[in-house]
């Protein structure tokens, strides 16, 4: 797998996916390695941190819906 992917697209990706420097370098560390079990684990710990951002976001939104249904059945 290691030839289909070049590393520059890899650390776009991660960019793009918010990885820190740090984790993209331990990342690019593995993906050398060809320890795949690394890479898998690196991102799905990124993954984890994006889904607690989102549950976040979404706990706001949630706030906010309400306070437009009551402004809405008080109005």
């Amino acid at each position: 797998m290691r030839g289909q992917i070049s590393e520059k697209s890899i650390i776009t990706n991660l960019q793009d996916a918010g990885c820190s420097s740090q984790q993209i370098e331990n990342f690019i560390k593995s993906y050398k390695d060809d320890d795949i079990n690394k890479q898998i684990l690196l991102l799905k710990c990124q993954r984890c941190l994006l889904l607690e951002d989102l549950h976040i976001v979404q706990k706001k939104i949630e706030c906010l819906d309400y306070l437009i249904h009551m402004l809405k059945q008080n109005g």
